[in-house]
């Protein structure tokens, strides 16, 4: 049997190298006289070589076929999971159900392996790039001074490199990066506004800048701080300095006003006042309304209250003389309306506590400008009846021009001028017949007056209404005397008292009433009032008191223009 193998094993060799090699042994074995036993033990030991061989061959084919296997499936598992991670579900090109031997479809799947890992390097690039500049802009934004942009810092998720996960990535990449921009423009805003700010109340910006933070400083290179604590010192430091021009400006306002008031008191002249017209001119402006390089600066407000202070030195020295510049004034306006004027011992006690410097300089002008002021009030409230009184004292002014003519015997006379008279008493006549009317309206105006002021109209410190009064009883007893008069005289008188329209001169008994009443009202009076009625222009002649001094003015006019005025009532 063995031999038999042998023979089949040998034919089947034949055709093969080893089947020669077999061949060309036993051709040995023969010559030499090889025992049967010996050769069967040696092709024995050969088979059992050859079969070791072929099971190594074997086991290593199993375990390539194995390793197929599994390259395959790892394959299968990684184009599974590159599909999955990438969120993409097939890729085109690739079969959908594999067939052929473990190679065919190992070599069938490899170009489909190596598109996906191609894909995955791009998306995981991708993911690195946003996913670096998202952490770049974040470490800008919270403020970190030193950040490595390096790409290889970033960690990718390679499980999620999905677009829908690279979308999200890149809509917080966009967020971050508006933010981003929107914290440079608030920056910038911030650093224009500081700018401004600084050049208006002259400081240095830079360092103002800088002490916020070296980074904003556009010389030193580096990418601003954006972070929420820089914007927080800037709109702080910002606010500091919108303080600091409003506590500037307010300064400002007041030593303009000071200014103004000192320069208005004393008279200052305009080329004196032009040097700080930047002060002034500040007056009507709001803080935002301020923005002028240096209008604010510390030099200008210590500028102002030196001058301030040299005013307020020069005002203590001129103060007796503003003083009696706005007495005069006051009696001016008074002497003008014919109003009681302050007492000279009152200006005397003033005068006295200014030498003695008991008195405030401010109280003192404040004072005297209210009572300029009220004085200028009352005067324009009497300026109406001041206007009527003035025409009834020169329409008596003609009624006595009239008496004294009416008494000239000469009066038709042929005489130089004579013609004149005439005309003119013919004027007077209207203008004496007016007199109970206007005299009625004075009365009126000057009751409405006292009962809307609930004080008494003083004229030259006599009651207006007791003049009026008397002037109608006066002028009363002279009508009553004419009556008299007339029926004492000669009907062949009668055309002469005709012209004698106005009345003749009062007689002695209504001279003396009028003188007694008027020493009455005199004694009624204070002793200033006294003394003022006793000067006053219009008691040199106590039969003239209430219109002489109407007659200086009346001397001046002419005659036909003066007429005209008087007969305009």
């Amino acid at each position: 049997m063995g031999s038999f193998q042998i023979g089949m094993r040998s034919s089947a060799l034949l055709e093969t190298s080893c089947g020669y090699l077999l061949q060309e042994l036993q051709m040995i074995w023969d010559e030499v006289g090889k025992d049967q036993f010996e050769r069967e033990k040696v092709l024995h030991d050969l088979e059992q070589e050859c079969l070791e061989v072929y099971r190594r061959k074997v086991d290593s084919a199993n375990i390539s076929r194995a390793r197929l296997h599994q390259e395959l499936a790892e394959s299968e598992a990684e184009f599974t999971h590159l599909l999955l991670s990438l969120g993409e579900r097939s890729l085109p090109g690739r079969p959908e159900k594999m067939s052929g031997t473990l190679k065919e479809q190992l070599d069938a799947i490899t170009p489909a392996l190596r598109e996906m890992r191609l894909r995955k390097e791009q998306r995981m690039n991708q993911f690195r790039s946003v996913q670096g500049q998202i952490q770049k802009i974040s470490a800008e934004i919270a403020g970190q001074s030193v950040y490595d942009d390096s790409i290889t810092n970033v960690i990718v998720n390679e499980n999620d490199l999905s677009l829908k996960k690279l979308d999200e990535y890149q809509i917080e990449l966009q967020r971050l990066c508006n933010e981003k921009n929107d914290r440079l423009q608030l920056v910038d805003t911030y650093i224009d506004t500081i700018h401004d700010l600084s050049s208006t109340l002259g400081m240095e910006s830079s360092m103002i800048i800088t002490k916020v933070h070296p980074t904003l400083n556009e010389l030193c290179g580096i990418s601003k701080n954006i972070s929420d604590s820089i914007l927080d010192k800037l709109n702080s430091t910002v606010e500091s300095l919108k303080e600091e021009k409003q506590t500037q400006l307010e300064k400002l306002h007041q030593l303009g006003k000071a200014l103004t008031n000192l320069w208005n008191l004393m008279g200052t002249p305009y080329k004196d006042r032009h040097s700080f017209s930047n002060v002034t001119d500040l007056l009507s402006l709001s803080s935002a309304e301020v923005s002028g390089h240096g209008s604010l600066t510390l030099n200008i407000i210590q500028q102002a209250e030196a001058e301030v202070k040299r005013l307020d030195q020069l005002k203590a020295s001129k103060m007796k003389e503003l003083f009696f510049k706005k007495q005069n004034e006051l009696d001016q306006i008074c002497s003008k309306s014919h109003m009681e004027i302050p007492s000279q011992p009152e200006m005397d006690n003033i005068i006295n506590l200014i030498n003695s410097g008991e008195i405030d300089h401010a109280d003192l002008l404040m004072s005297l400008d209210e009572k300029i002021s009220v004085a200028k009030e009352e005067a324009s409230s009497r300026k109406a009846i001041m206007e009527k009184v003035e025409r009834w004292m020169l329409a008596h002014d003609e009624e006595r021009w009239l008496e004294e003519y009416s008494m000239d015997e000469n009066r038709y006379s042929v005489r130089r001028g004579a013609h004149k008279n005439l005309r003119r008493a013919e004027r007077a006549r209207v203008i004496v017949n007016k007199i109970p009317v206007l005299v009625a309206l004075l009365v009126a105006k000057t009751k409405s007056w006292e009962e809307e002021r609930n004080k008494i109209f003083l004229y030259d410190g006599v009651p207006l209404l007791a003049m009026l009064e008397e002037y109608n009883m006066s002028r009363q007893e002279r009508e009553e005397e004419k009556q008299r008069q007339r029926d004492k005289k000669v009907p062949g008188h009668a055309v002469a008292e005709q012209e004698n329209v106005a009345g003749s001169r009062p007689g002695t008994s209504s001279r003396r009433l009028l003188n007694r009443s008027f020493d009455r009202k005199l004694e009624q009076c204070s002793p200033f009032k006294q003394k003022a009625f006793t000067l006053s222009p219009t008691v040199g002649n106590q039969q003239h008191q209430f219109c002489k001094s109407r007659n200086i003015l009346h001397k001046g006019r002419k005659e036909d223009a003066w007429t005209k005025d008087v007969s305009s009532t």
